[in-house]
């Protein structure tokens, strides 16, 4: 897609059949899955040709063109934000993001965004293709969960990194503290939705929940001690909260994690100045760089409180 023409044509393949047309837009082009349901309703949309409706189901083959809007001034505002930048060039940057800081607003949390720290330091230079709220924003990482996140600078660049998360060629990498003595590596395929009374929180997927997107987390186990488990985890795809649901999903739980049942452990009640989120942070970065072609690969220092918290336990040295 080039900077004028702003649109994104693409013929759906077997990963896409039977799924949602809102479902299919934003996981093909990297914005929500309610700008793309916007994106439709606007009529910016067209499959073979012709406009749809967001829950119309895609099939093997169609053609779908996605034309997005001239960009609007951001509704975020730069704000002088200390970033610890890991890269960055014209086309990409890679922050380490702290724990404690929402990546874009949203209710009740408006200012001391990752997006009003990178519009300052960017200076408003950001891809448009996610709206006004979420300029740059390609993926993103929960708001306690720490490490590194590849932004786009420009448009031509996000279409380029949101393939790659498609295709699975972006490699997302994290390390976990997880409860329970965990011996075995394997993979959680397991499709994930709302909660079905805390709209805050995500659970697996219910029979009949139409809703649901498929989830597959590879974990492998680096060591076990003292009731606890290190491990690294690799996103085949990136829900939200796909790791914390995952793990707890079979019983163990990331430690500190208070939405889905790691907080409640002794260890955690003797040392609750370590937890200022969940232990789970994004080490290890791979992605094709949008303008080069190279493969680049990026890693980010473990936050202090979690080495600290693995050498109580007796899980370092960390990998």
């Amino acid at each position: 897609m080039s900077e004028m023409e702003r649109v994104l044509e693409f013929v759906a393949d077997a990963e896409s059949e039977g799924c949602r047309a809102d479902v299919v837009v934003s996981a093909a082009s990297g914005i929500t899955r309610s700008a793309a349901q916007k994106l439709i309703e606007d009529g910016a949309v067209t499959v073979n040709g012709e406009t749809t409706a967001k829950n119309r189901k895609i099939a093997v083959g169609d053609k779908v063109t996605v034309t997005f809007p001239e960009a609007a001034a951001p509704d975020a505002k730069p704000e002088d934000i200390p970033l610890d930048i890991v890269y960055e060039d014209g086309d990409i940057v890679v922050v380490n993001k702290p724990a404690g800081m929402v990546v874009h607003p949203a209710p009740g949390h408006e200012s001391g965004t990752l997006v009003s720290a990178l519009l300052f330091h960017c200076r408003g230079t950001l891809s448009s293709i996610n709206g006004v709220e979420r300029p740059g924003i390609v993926h993103r990482i929960d708001r306690d969960t720490t490490g590194l996140i590849a932004v786009a600078k420009n448009d031509t660049a996000h279409l380029f990194l949101s393939e790659q998360l498609k295709d699975h060629t972006m490699r997302r990498e994290y390390t976990a503290i997880v409860v329970g003595r965990l011996p075995e590596s394997g993979t959680v395929e397991c499709a994930i939705s709302r909660h079905p009374t805390d709209r805050k929180k995500m659970a697996p997927s219910r029979p009949g929940d139409l809703s649901a997107r498929d989830a597959v987390t590879h974990y492998e186990t680096v060591c076990t001690e003292g009731g606890f488990s290190l491990v690294t985890c690799r996103l085949e795809t990136g829900r939200t909260h796909q790791i914390r649901v995952h793990m707890a999903s079979i019983g163990h739980p990331v430690l500190g994690d208070p939405v889905y049942g790691g907080d409640g452990t002794l260890f955690g009640k003797r040392h609750p100045s370590l937890f200022t989120g969940q232990m789970l942070h994004a080490r290890r970065l791979t992605l094709i760089h949008p303008a080069t072609g190279r493969e680049m690969t990026f890693t980010a220092p473990y936050p202090e409180n979690f080495v600290k918290c693995a050498e109580l336990i007796g899980l370092s040295p960390l990998p």
